[in-house]
């Protein structure tokens, strides 16, 4: 029997089963024990309408109200509006979700998700696209993580800051003082505790308390310090979501955009603190001095750093400094598992976000339902309990936990032995979240909802020109008060003044001695020297490009995968839904998707044809090779170049390289397709099509 059979005998057979189905879908227990009771039962499947997990089903499912890519399509695929600009795609792709949070998704999900593998066990919460506990680790990745945990929870916590400042400030008055009076009377009563849940359960259950009780206001517009009106640090306020108010192309651009300068401004003070970077101390320069012609070394860390202490004669290396290579080892290997923690705390942030503000296809009352029924238990035993029941019942807890380890050893020990893997049916995901989706795992559910339509989600689109430094329009949905008064109390030119822009505000600092570490100083002959070296790497960067058509021809397998890296200026790459410019083996052809046959299918070609008339439809096409969609079980980005050739190319070139993919199937072969423009519009395509249970490794 398939997977699909069994949820459907589980879930739709008849109106008493589909009740019983919604209750256990409300209680905060696991969906399956299978990892616990039956750990090394495999199911696997090969379509995505055989409904493996709730992803996939919800994917498949007559969703109410309908977008573009959820009404069915006949032909190949439909093509609503890949490489558009966003004017020409005016409707609705998904039901109940703007086609702006839609890309914001799918450019995030591209940026976070490099590598899966199918999982063939069960998977927690009934949602695949879990990470995995052996992800690798590479430094880009935990970059990837720390900017979006920026973007999720800095940014999260950074609105809790400034609603709080807003209430303590007193500039709202007849919001704060009927939060005051509601605090003081439950205090008289001794009801502080039943007054917390009750506005919890509140907030949780019914949404639109939220913006009664703390109404909408753009981040950068509130002084986290008075809790009234300032001037973003932007200028300008060309954004709502973001902390610094910057303007911004598309919705949530300028939140990403803040996230990597986030990333780039911390490591940029590690280096000029490794680096031991004294503006304060040093001496006056002029022209010809050493300051001036030498570049700033800031972009070099450790070589700067030892270089800072032999100038301080310092003896270096690890023949001197026994504690180098045991530091650096030590660091390096616990930064797997920590890349992996904020990985976990970013995923139950989202998750937690996607509970109270669910986003189609997933459910709207489940999940707000279950959260709501495990506070409310807190409620009614907050009547009763006493503060000296509550204090006595802490301390014994306090006390146990520290004396009571043979028991507690004892206990863990034959729980393991009797329920091995026990901890992982405990979970917040198998638990209180199950089933609520993180960003990623809805993104890939979207992304199968066009696929089991043939209706592929077109790619985010892009603009060449600069966001415009003018304010953005603020609708009573971003800025607005509570009752009769004005919003965060501040009069029309107040609001106004604020919004507009300043060319000085984004370049204005805490003082003299901050703006000499911020900024760097290259000097006019250092400024020549970077520039004469410049143009020295871009000639070495086009000789090596040269030298691997040479070394391709003579048969070098690496030279032939960096072919085409390199697009030339003004190339028309732009390719999908159906075929993607490619090249294998140094070949060039197209990577093409068929999904009208007995067996869908990934396959390559040479065809010079693809180019004019594309791939549908056609039976005179003799590929190099083929892959069942159904029997892909690995998908990884891979690079064009290494990192450091990227950099290079990226700094002397100023263009872009065209990465690659590799596809692997269930026994093992691996195809590497390079020189992809389309890279993460394939992988998109590939991850969704299908019926497996993917995880991100």
């Amino acid at each position: 029997m398939s997977v699909g059979e069994d949820r459907k005998q589980d879930g739709s057979s008849s109106g008493e089963t589909y009740t019983v189905r919604s209750m256990l879908d409300v209680l905060p227990v696991p969906s399956t024990t299978q990892p616990v009771s039956e750990p090394e039962k495999q199911e696997t499947a090969n379509s995505i309408t055989e409904e493996p997990t709730l992803s996939h089903a919800l994917a498949t499912d007559d969703h109410e109200e309908k977008g573009l890519a959820q009404r069915k399509h006949h032909g190949e695929v439909a093509n609503l509006g890949w490489n558009e600009k966003k004017e020409e795609i005016s409707a609705s792709l998904v039901g109940g979700l703007d086609n702006e949070d839609l890309w914001l998704l799918i450019r995030r999900f591209n940026k976070q998700v490099y590598h899966v593998k199918e999982v063939p066990t069960a998977v927690p919460g009934d949602l695949d696209l879990n990470i995995a506990d052996e992800e690798e680790f590479s430094p880009d990745k935990l970059r990837a993580n720390i900017e979006r945990f920026y973007m999720t929870v800095v940014v999260g916590l950074l609105a809790v800051v400034k609603h709080i400042a807003r209430l303590r400030s007193w500039h709202e008055t007849r919001r704060t003082s009927c939060f005051c009076a509601a605090y003081f009377i439950a205090w008289v009563f001794d009801l502080i505790v039943p007054l917390l849940t009750v506005t919890v359960i509140t907030l949780v259950v019914y949404p639109p308390s939220r913006e009664i009780l703390f109404p909408p206001a753009p981040l950068a517009l509130v002084d986290s310090r008075t809790g009234g009106v300032q001037k973003p640090k932007a200028g300008v306020l060309g954004s709502t979501d973001s902390s610094t108010g910057a303007p911004q192309n598309f919705k949530g651009e300028a939140v990403e955009q803040e996230a990597s300068n986030f990333f780039n401004g911390f490591t940029s003070i590690v280096v000029t603190s490794a680096t031991g970077k004294n503006p304060q101390a040093s001496p006056p320069t002029d022209s010809g001095s050493p300051d001036d012609v030498i570049p700033d070394p800031t972009g070099v860390t450790v070589a700067a750093a030892e270089a800072k202490d032999v100038a301080a004669g310092n003896k270096t290396g690890p023949k001197h400094d026994k504690t180098k290579v045991p530091v650096e080892t030590a660091m390096w290997t616990k930064m797997r598992p920590i890349m992996h923690g904020i990985a976990d705390v970013s995923d139950t942030w989202e998750r937690f976000a996607n509970a109270l503000s669910p986003t189609p296809p997933f459910p709207k009352n489940i999940y707000r339902v279950r959260l709501a029924g495990l506070i409310a238990p807190l409620f009614l035993v907050s009547l009763f309990v006493t503060s000296y029941m509550f204090i006595k019942g802490v301390t014994f807890g306090v006390g146990f936990g520290f004396f009571g380890d043979p028991i507690i050893s004892r206990g863990l020990k034959w729980l393991n032995h009797r329920f091995p893997h026990w901890q992982k049916l405990l979970e917040l995901r198998n638990t209180i979240l199950k089933g609520v989706p993180t960003n990623a795992q809805l993104t890939l559910t979207l992304l199968r909802i066009g696929e089991a339509n043939k209706a592929p989600l077109p790619p985010p689109p892009t603009a060449d020109a600069p966001p415009p430094e003018k304010p953005t329009e603020v609708t009573d949905a971003e800025l607005r008060a509570t009752g009769a008064e004005p919003p965060l109390n501040a009069t029309e030119e107040e609001l106004r003044e604020a919004m507009e822009h300043d060319p000085h505000t984004a370049h204005e600092t805490g003082g003299a001695d901050i703006d000499a570490a911020k900024n760097s100083k290259h000097g006019k002959k250092g400024s020549k020297i970077l520039g004469l070296f410049k143009g020295t790497t871009k000639g070495a960067v086009k000789t090596a490009i040269g030298t691997d058509h040479a070394r391709a021809k003579v048969g070098s397998h690496h030279a032939r995968n960096r072919l085409g890296a390199i697009p030339r200026p003004g190339a028309a790459n732009l390719t999908g839904p159906i075929d993607f410019k490619a090249r294998y083996e140094g070949r060039k052809g197209h990577v093409y998707i068929t999904t009208k046959a007995t067996i869908p299918a990934i396959s390559f070609s040479t065809d010079e044809t693809i180019e004019k008339i594309g791939s549908a439809d056609r039976e005179d096409l003799h590929p190099l090779w083929t892959i069942a969609i159904g029997d892909i079980a690995e998908l990884r980005k891979v690079g064009g170049y290494g990192w450091k050739a990227k950099i290079v190319v990226g700094w002397s070139l100023g263009r872009e390289v065209a990465d690659g993919l590799e596809i692997t199937d269930r026994l093992g072969n691996t195809k590497r397709v390079m020189a992809l423009p389309m890279r993460d519009e394939l992988f998109n395509r590939l991850i969704a099509i299908g019926g497996q249970k993917w995880e991100a490794w």
